[in-house]
């Protein structure tokens, strides 16, 4: 049965970037993250940033307060940990106009990463991927709530831009069962609901048992920056928010968007999700351990258990996940 890794949003501009310039570029990772990822089947996760040395700040959004840019070497940080796919439906792939998403594009295939989420024209945009993780088939597919204003367009370069309070939409269900019917596993992978928060919306479990409904085998979102609980539903797994991989942004004293998780999903097997505490230094992320470890372990425990799901902590920073069958899941 495959290991299959999911990491949120992964941020390799502004002050990474410097740190890219001067270190090796597998350093933004601990050695045993890095093992940890590379051992798996595959690994998925959300390029927050750009990858191109041109282009220019986007005028689209009037008033825009960031805009991310990596180096094409940041490329080799994401071949350091393993990554298969790495999806680009998101608010920052196009903070440098289409020039920049093109060298994005290029440069992820040029190191045989994947991609979707993002394209040259709105269907491309839309498309799934299928991948290949260990004898399982897995189809991808990737959107954004947000901003409109990057949606790919019928010849444009942009994202899939999907607008999901709304509900799911015609083609997003469609891309999900033509996918269903070539693939064992299909994950949905949307860029969702507002920043920094600590809990879904009360819109998104609806949504995500459309996304089910339509095909899905897991849903597993991010665009918070702050991890949320997991619900281990029957028609499959909801992790309503994967938080932060790495990045230079600040830190909220409450929400600490500093300790994040990385999930190991195994499909068919029991626990089904496993969630590895991390904790995201300046430009550098490693394994929880010691006070880090001990305030995820409660923050997991209880941000699953207001979702129905009871936690098992295996390790120090190492939680596998049950449903709790007498529990009455409830977002609050």
């Amino acid at each position: 049965m495959p290991a299959i890794a999911l990491l949120g949003d992964v941020m390799l501009g502004r002050v990474v970037a410097e740190r890219l310039a001067r270190a090796s570029a597998a350093e933004l990772w601990c050695e045993e993250l890095r093992e940890l990822l590379r051992g798996c089947d595959a690994l998925v996760c959300n390029l927050e940033c750009c990858i191109s040395e041109r282009g220019h700040p986007t005028e689209r959004i009037r008033g825009k307060p960031f805009f991310f840019r990596a180096p094409p070497v940041a490329v080799e940080s994401l071949e350091a940990i393993g990554a298969t796919i790495a999806t680009l439906a998101n608010n920052h792939a196009l903070d440098f106009e289409t020039q920049a998403l093109v060298d994005t594009l290029d440069h992820l295939t040029d190191a045989g990463i994947g991609t979707c989420g993002a394209g040259l024209a709105r269907d491309q945009a839309r498309a799934g991927q299928i991948v290949q993780a260990g004898e399982t088939t897995v189809g991808i597919v990737a959107c954004s709530d947000h901003p409109a204003e990057y949606a790919a367009g019928e010849r444009e370069p942009g994202i899939a831009y999907a607008p999901l309070e709304d509900g799911v939409p015609d083609w997003l269900s469609a891309e999900l069962r033509r996918l269903r019917e070539r693939c064992e596993q299909v994950l949905a992978f949307p860029h969702w609901g507002p920043n920094m928060t600590s809990r879904p919306a009360r819109w998104q479990p609806r949504v995500a048992e459309q996304l089910l409904g339509a095909g899905a085998t897991i849903v597993a979102g991010h665009s918070s920056h702050v991890f949320h609980g997991v619900a281990l539903e029957p028609g499959g797994p909801i992790l309503y928010d994967l938080g932060d991989a790495i990045d230079d942004y600040r830190v909220d004293p409450k929400l600490r968007n500093d300790r994040g998780i990385c999930a190991i999903w195994r499909p068919g097997q029991t626990p089904e999700v496993e969630l590895i505490g991390l904790r995201l230094h300046l430009a550098h992320t490693e394994i929880a351990s010691g006070e880090d470890a001990e305030w995820l372990a409660r923050r997991i425990e209880r941000a699953c258990r207001k979702l129905g799901t009871t936690v098992e902590r295996t390790a120090e920073a190492r939680f596998s996940l049950q449903p709790n069958d007498s529990a009455q899941a409830a977002v609050v």
